[in-house]
């Protein structure tokens, strides 16, 4: 009984070296191709699609996917691509995402690949970036789908690659992103028991990574706030019910949720109004204001409370005016709370500590930003976190920001990456071996 004993603790030592193992053969595959990953990017980075029209990006997915042996869906979520690895031996069916689409910003770094493309949105002509990273994504899991591949006998279970198209939102009038994606069953057949993701971060300095258990990016609702008064000659004032003073006002107002109805020691909320159109020149008050917002929170609650407070105020500060205000939220788009999964987050942060050295792996505070993820984590289980890719000595709060012209990342961050979502495979399989 005493060496049974003995025998049945070793297990569970012998499966850690096991994967250890596997991690170190992961690595070597990851150094070796660190060169084609980069000029992935670069190709990427070239040549952005906006949401929904990321064919060229797709078409090259596909083809080395393909190449690879994986089984492969095109077409999904208009532009998407799904490819599906299947190992040598039986185990859970993991899922792993990327994002596709650039955004309608014109490139000011100064680059050998910089983004020269221009391309219409919302009816006007734009210039075009990967002004978010996503570039780097493709490329990564790109890596990540050869590193697996070439690892396929010993991997205990199925990779399912996710390459999904308009993350920043489809066209206006048109579904897309994670949310299609999942309608149209991108966790099913096989169906996949847990998603890992990634973001790339230029404030973050390189080779260190970040993540956040529970709520760690925002939920997200934008809002159309329409206000109509009474038109008049800009020297009558007395004449008009004025939309723009009203909107002022509602503008105003809209910030006391913030400060005085959101418990800010428990989870931060922002209400921003973006844009606001009225009026067509300087002495005629016009009829109407249309002014565009977005509202972000961390809980459920959180957001029910804000819809109710900015409808109240908008039409009731209208309303004191004389005016009319009529609210839409969500007005074209809502994104649940990117919310990690907290055992699985505890269970997987060895992993990341173990890829990134445990000094360089930080706890972070929630983001205000959004990310269509949290639609995939609805349904299974998942961990999103954040890949440094600043250059090492730079100051945080001087390095450009995601969705700028001047966005940069440094590219040595990508090998990391490449690990990062090869070791969490790897540790997910190994735990769920019998």
């Amino acid at each position: 009984m005493k060496r049974f004993l003995l025998l049945t603790a070793a297990l569970p030592l012998f499966a850690a070296a096991q994967n250890n193992t596997l991690k170190t053969d992961a690595a070597k595959r990851a150094e070796a191709i660190t060169q084609k990953v980069i000029d992935w990017r670069r190709d990427f980075h070239q040549h952005p699609e906006l949401g929904n029209q990321e064919t060229r990006t797709a078409e090259i997915i596909a083809k080395h996917l393909q190449a690879l042996g994986l089984e492969v869906k095109t077409g999904v979520a208009k532009t998407g691509v799904v490819g599906v690895l299947k190992g040598g031996k039986p185990g859970p069916v993991v899922a792993l995402r990327a994002d596709m689409d650039g955004l309608p910003v014109t490139e000011r770094v100064n680059l050998p690949f910089a983004s020269k493309v221009r391309t219409t949105y919302n009816g006007q002509e734009v210039g075009t970036m990967h002004a978010c990273g996503h570039d780097s994504h493709v490329a990564i899991l790109m890596g990540v789908a050869e590193v697996l591949t070439g690892m396929k006998k010993d991997l205990a279970g199925t990779v399912k690659f996710i390459f999904q198209p308009a993350e920043e939102g489809a066209p206006v009038g048109e579904e897309g992103g994670a949310e299609l994606m999942v309608k149209e069953g991108v966790l099913e057949n096989p169906k996949v028991e847990v998603i890992f993701g990634l973001h790339i971060n230029s404030q973050t300095p390189v080779g260190q990574l970040t993540y956040k258990p529970g709520g760690t990016m925002a939920a997200v609702n934008d809002m159309k706030i329409t206000v109509t008064g009474r038109q008049a000659h800009g020297a009558y004032p007395w004449s008009s019910i004025d939309p723009i003073v009203v909107s002022a006002q509602i503008v105003s107002n809209l910030q006391t949720i913030v400060s005085r109805n959101l418990n800010v020691t428990e989870n931060p909320g922002v209400v921003t109004i973006g844009s606001i159109q009225g009026g067509v020149r300087s002495n005629i008050i016009p009829e109407k204001v249309e002014m565009l917002g977005t509202v972000r929170n961390f809980t459920k609650e959180d957001e029910a409370m804000f819809i109710e407070r900015i409808k109240t105020i908008a039409t009731k500060t209208a309303e004191a005016a004389g005016a009319k205000a009529e609210v839409l939220i969500p007005y074209s788009a809502h994104y649940p709370v990117t919310f990690n999964d907290i055992a699985l987050t505890e269970k997987m942060l060895p992993t990341l500590q173990y890829t990134a050295g445990a000094d360089n792996v930080k706890l972070k505070p929630p983001v205000t930003g959004a990310e269509d993820f949290s639609f995939y984590q609805e349904k299974v289980p998942g961990l999103f976190f954040f890949l440094g890719a600043m250059p090492k000595g730079q100051d945080p709060l001087k390095a450009p920001s995601h969705h700028t012209p001047d966005f940069f990342i440094d590219e040595s961050s990508f090998n990391l990456g490449v690990k990062a979502l090869c070791n969490l495979t790897l540790d997910y399989m190994g735990m769920k071996k019998k």
